[in-house]
């Protein structure tokens, strides 16, 4: 391991090139690479670096992110089968099916969709800028796709809209069961529950604090609390462990992993470094459509 680690240094220093991973590969892909986050810090880092070439540890959808706001820039993913699977859970026709019946409706796009889905959307939001942006929207009629979950939290926090939800999911979160929690909840009595509002909304029900992975990383730091209970995926344990060595992080016991974040490995990472094969490409017109609404996510989430 040393010997690749070693190697993808070498290989970054001298081809410029920053590596970008997600808070949900695994805990050795995060201490390879020179960023890590959530996929709003993501998106936006990705402007502000100053390396024209991106390697991308994540899904399809965030190497297209990347490359919709970089379009100057190459971006290159480790795996090219990683990919999300509620990614692809909105349909085109159903979305001018919407605008059609409601003329005032905002199509509000969570940024884990295709680059397609982004084309035609009026904004895109992360977990973590989501309430902001759609409270600061002047359309009262919000049709949010393509996660049902996170829509029905917004709904909840934003009674004065009128949702429109889309019936995609996350099927990490969606294995989260009330049921699992209260079992960890029995065998740790003083845990603390954090959810990601992918979650259902009977586990959310049962939470102390709901928020996207970064802020449930910030939240644990900055308790008081010492024993926490995790449901969202468990590769955000190396960052809340290295944070917080001195604190105890539980799973709900359940299967709690990406099996798609976890398709990318060191080996493939140096492959890619070497080879800068699995080039991310757009077409033209996709540029311009897609970007749009992840240029207004990061203007509105200033």
């Amino acid at each position: 391991m040393d010997k690749i680690k070693n190697k993808i240094e070498e290989l970054k220093k001298e081809k410029d090139i920053a590596v970008l991973a997600h808070y949900y590969t695994d805990g050795q892909i995060q201490a390879l690479a020179d960023y890590v986050g959530d996929s709003y810090y993501l998106s936006k880092i990705a402007t502000e670096i100053p390396q024209q070439t991106i390697l991308f540890c994540g899904v399809s959808f965030m190497g297209e992110s990347a490359k919709l706001l970089n379009p100057g820039k190459t971006i290159i993913m480790p795996d090219s089968y990683a990919d999300c699977p509620m990614a692809h859970m909105a349909d085109i026709d159903e979305i001018e099916e919407v605008r059609k019946k409601h003329k005032d409706a905002a199509v509000v796009c969570y940024v884990n969709s295709t680059a397609e889905i982004k084309a035609h959307s009026d904004v895109c939001v992360t977990s973590a800028n989501a309430l902001k942006i759609v409270k600061a929207l002047p359309n009262e009629t919000i049709y949010f796709i393509p996660d049902g979950n996170l829509g029905r939290y917004l709904a909840g926090k934003i009674p004065e809209k009128n949702f429109i939800l889309s019936d995609g999911f996350c099927h990490v979160h969606t294995s989260i069961t009330r049921e699992n929690v209260e079992r960890a909840k029995q065998l740790h009595p003083q845990a603390i529950v954090l959810a990601h509002p992918e979650c259902t909304w009977d586990v959310l029900e049962i939470s102390d604090y709901i928020g996207s992975t970064s802020g449930i990383i910030e939240y644990a730091t900055k308790s008081e609390g010492e024993v926490f209970i995790i449901c969202t995926e468990m590769g955000v344990l190396y960052e809340l462990e290295l944070k917080n060595p001195q604190k105890k992080f539980y799973s709900v016991g359940h299967r709690q992993f990406c099996p798609n974040m976890k398709r990318i490995t060191p080996e493939k990472i140096l492959e890619q470094l070497q080879t800068m094969s699995n080039v991310v490409e757009l077409d033209e017109e996709m540029y311009d459509k897609a970007n749009r609404p992840l240029e207004r996510m990061l203007t509105m989430s200033k």
